[in-house]
């Protein structure tokens, strides 16, 4: 039996009336609906949770379990969700059992493993995880009944690297030399064959890059070892300080997704969309972590490494035209503002606010911008 409101398209869900998605009246969507996030345990995971939250839809997740200084255990996350299921997506019974019985009215495909170095550490965790997972989550809500929307999550780094100085477009061809592109590369693939075999439901992929806030625990992940060289006055060693990266806020990211969701019902869209910032907000690590400096008002000596380094592409950047022309959404943060809002959240923490508290309260100030 198809649950309340199922029968209502993604185009009520996120627009905020006559102003449409990204208008300040968007936390009023118009009715509450159930939405499924594979990896809600992960950084975005978490944050989405949060802000889904907030614009009073009710949230199940399935993962692995949360690590216990991540985002999601340290904010409690898991009171905010419906059903909180961990299972390792890898594996296609226990996926499929988990969520026979959720009915929710969207799914969203987080779950990976999400970094290059661990994918040469353990490249068949990484493909299995990639590949495979995104596999069962297909097959699986392939049979939810009334389901009105799905939308997989690969990466920037789909794409294959030709060293470029300008940006790709989603009709750029797909590549990937380390395990980790190459697996969210044949995910890509796989979802693109899945959506032009199996129709019935709206389907989407988005791709983005490097997204950053608060928060974030992840070992090999830049900005936690940015803010840690700061906090403990030690020198921060750099892999790859010269390498283009665009940085993006969480928020503005996840608003990305919520606009290509929403997409879904009023037209045919392409298969996969670009999320990405301008380019103004494409910059050298080593600058990065400058404007982390300089934010936080404390010195960061930075040390070259003399690690034997694994391949990883020195440039890469997006262009997201096509869906801020199809759709109207656009970055509100800059480059500046989106480490202002890392720092004040990794400060407020550490001066004694929760972190449930700072991450809804940069919620509830991003959805009045």
């Amino acid at each position: 039996m198809m649950g309340r409101d199922r029968c209502l398209r993604v185009s009520s869900w996120a627009l905020g009336g006559e102003g449409g998605p990204f208008g300040p009246e968007e936390a009023q969507w118009r009715v509450q609906l159930h939405v499924l996030l594979t990896g809600h345990t992960g950084f975005k995971g978490a944050w989405f949770v949060m802000l889904l939250k907030t614009l009073g839809h009710d949230v199940s997740g399935i993962a692995l379990n949360p690590q216990p200084e991540s985002l999601y255990s340290r904010s409690a996350v898991s009171e905010l969700v419906k059903h909180d299921m961990h299972v390792d997506i890898r594996d296609a019974d226990s996926f499929a059992k988990a969520i026979d019985g959720v009915n929710p009215d969207f799914a969203v495909h987080f779950a990976a493993q999400a970094l290059v170095k661990p994918s040469y550490a353990d490249p068949l965790f990484t493909f299995e995880t990639n590949t495979n997972g995104t596999l069962n989550f297909l097959a699986s809500t392939q049979g939810i009944n009334g389901l009105q929307g799905r939308l997989v999550i690969t990466s920037d780094k789909v794409y294959r690297n030709d060293h470029r100085r300008g940006s790709y477009s989603e009709s750029d061809p797909l590549g990937g030399r380390d395990p980790y592109s190459a697996s969210k590369a044949m995910a890509d693939i796989l979802a693109q064959s899945w959506f032009a075999s199996f129709e019935g439901i709206p389907s989407a992929i988005a791709r983005a890059g490097n997204v950053i806030g608060g928060g974030d625990s992840a070992e090999y992940r830049i900005v936690p070892d940015i803010i840690e060289a700061i906090a403990s006055s030690q020198p921060l060693t750099l892999r790859y300080p010269n390498a283009v990266r665009p940085w993006q806020h969480v928020l503005d990211c996840l608003a990305g997704y919520r606009a290509i969701i929403e997409s879904l019902s009023g037209f045919q869209p392409r298969v996969a969309w670009n999320v990405g910032p301008g380019e103004a907000n494409s910059v050298p690590v080593r600058e990065l972590v400058n404007h982390f400096s300089d934010s936080w008002g404390s010195p960061c000596e930075v040390d070259s490494t003399s690690e034997v380094l694994v391949h990883e592409e020195a440039l890469l950047t997006l262009d997201s035209s096509a869906l801020r022309d199809a759709t109207g959404w656009e970055n509100r943060l800059g480059f500046e503002e989106t480490v202002e809002w890392t720092v004040d959240w990794e400060k407020s923490v550490r001066s004694g606010e929760s972190p449930r508290s700072a991450s809804m309260r940069q919620i509830e100030t991003f959805l009045s911008l």
